[in-house]
């Protein structure tokens, strides 16, 4: 089961940072708002409120992503309040490109030693997020500087305007021997 997390937490680091959204199964207060008066859900209520089909809640159900609905005395099954959050959580993360088994390894229940272990992973990963959203803010910071210079020489000599990205590539390729 923890190497399923490992194999989650490898998927999500993997992703570009505008790809990047908080997962989480805590409920807020923006997340509670249309749910405090209901606290039950017929399958397509859920459904309905995630965004899934009814096959996939039953899919998520038989997989035991979802716990086992309770049933009315008619069969129906009901779901609580936590499962909408449940079913929005494995949509981003499928979204996000986790499988439904790495999904599965995030969703388990753990003791103290399997919780440090997963603290200590997310952790690293966060380090690695910043790290990479570092280097792409400096990246950006370059390619803002070659913009105005594009933009001083384009206002500077219009149609007779000589590219100093380009010119300053080729002229770094002359002095390094490289073509």
């Amino acid at each position: 089961m923890t190497r399923n997390l490992h194999d989650a937490i490898d998927v999500i680091s993997d992703l570009p940072p505008n790809r990047i959204q908080d997962l989480t199964l805590e409920l807020t207060q923006e997340s509670i708002i249309g749910v405090v008066a209901q606290t039950e859900f017929r399958i397509g209520e859920l459904a309905t409120r995630t965004g899934v089909s009814i096959d996939a809640v039953r899919y998520y159900e038989r997989l035991k992503l979802l716990p086992r609905a309770g049933r009315t005395a008619g069969g129906f099954r009901l779901f609580g309040p936590e499962s909408v959050e449940r079913v929005q959580f494995i949509k981003q993360a499928q979204e996000l490109g986790l499988t439904l088994d790495e999904i599965k390894g995030l969703l388990a229940t753990g003791g103290a030693e399997e919780c440090r272990s997963v603290r200590d992973l997310l952790s690293k990963k966060i380090d690695e997020l910043d790290d990479r959203m570092t280097a792409m803010k400096d990246f950006r910071g370059t390619l803002a500087r070659h913009l105005s210079a594009c933009e001083r020489e384009l206002e500077t000599h219009g149609d007779s305007a000589c590219c100093p990205v380009v010119a300053g590539e080729k002229s770094k390729q002359g002095k390094s021997g490289k073509k």
